[in-house]
């Protein structure tokens, strides 16, 4: 049962303009903040004048605003303390290190991906999507692999309210079609997209398994479609669920007895 509280406006703003900063990835004004955001212009004034007095943020001689130490100190212990990230992390480094591709780990918040740890040193043309960026569940292989976790009438509930938007001339667009290719997913243990969500842009994606109903994970690789030509796709694709079965095995350890070795989105 959730506790009964009276939401914070000032905290949503707060939220939001950081994620705005943080996505933007160069130092912002507040007139952009407020154009972008659609909030009040003193309101926005005075949550960003606070949050550098905080340190949260951090406002250059030139007046604009950036990310401070402190948010960067605070996120440093979030993800040292992210059993998840931490677990994942040596993988991604692998996978990045053996395909040459852009290796992610991402989580569903609502209808969306969130980007949460990555690696893509491994040579010089890489797909860039950075941590915390936010992406469609209904878009990419990332997306299917996060929701094929999910109960059957919770993925139908999902598809029924969306509105699937073409990103490129071969996403998937037809309720019934992507719905399919989630339930192949389940099947066949990886989504590949190819080229649905980026022009020029090859993924592949597997789910991990978290022994939380309400907590979906998955793990993705992205390439150029010339670095992933189709006699690589199964070599690819066998490599990353081996690593997420290696993965399940550590999160499983971590769950201790506690753990249901039961698929997500079964019922129990």
């Amino acid at each position: 049962m959730k506790a009964s509280f009276k939401r914070v406006p000032a905290l949503d703003k707060s939220l939001a303009i950081l994620e705005l900063i943080a996505l933007a990835g160069i130092p912002v004004s507040i007139n952009e903040v407020v154009k972008k955001l659609r909030l009040n212009k003193s309101t926005v004034f005075n949550i960003m004048h606070t949050l550098a007095d905080l340190n949260v943020l951090d406002r250059g001689s030139d007046g604009l605003f950036r990310l401070g130490t402190h948010l960067y100190v605070l996120g440093s212990a979030a993800a040292k303390s992210n059993g998840l990230i931490q677990t994942v992390h040596p993988y991604l480094v692998e996978i990045n290190r053996t395909t040459k591709l852009s290796a992610f780990l991402g989580i569903r918040s609502g209808l969306k991906a969130i980007i949460i740890d990555k690696v893509d040193t491994a040579f010089d043309l890489k797909i860039s999507s950075e941590v915390g960026m936010r992406l469609s569940l209904f878009a990419g292989a990332g997306g299917k692999a996060l929701l094929s976790m999910l109960p059957d009438e919770e993925i139908d509930r999902l598809l029924a309210e969306a509105r699937l938007k073409a990103y490129t001339s071969k996403t998937i667009t037809d309720k019934a079609a992507f719905r399919k290719a989630v339930f192949r997913l389940r099947e066949e243990g990886v989504a590949i997209d190819r080229e649905g969500y980026i022009e020029g842009v090859v993924a592949l994606a597997v789910p991990l398994n978290t022994f939380r109903t309400d907590f979906q994970a998955a793990i993705w690789a992205a390439g150029l479609s010339q670095h992933v030509v189709d006699g690589k796709v199964p070599e690819f694709s066998e490599f990353l669920k081996d690593t997420a079965a290696a993965i399940n095995s550590r999160l499983e350890a971590a769950a201790g007895p506690f753990a249901k070795a039961t698929r997500q989105g079964e019922s129990v």
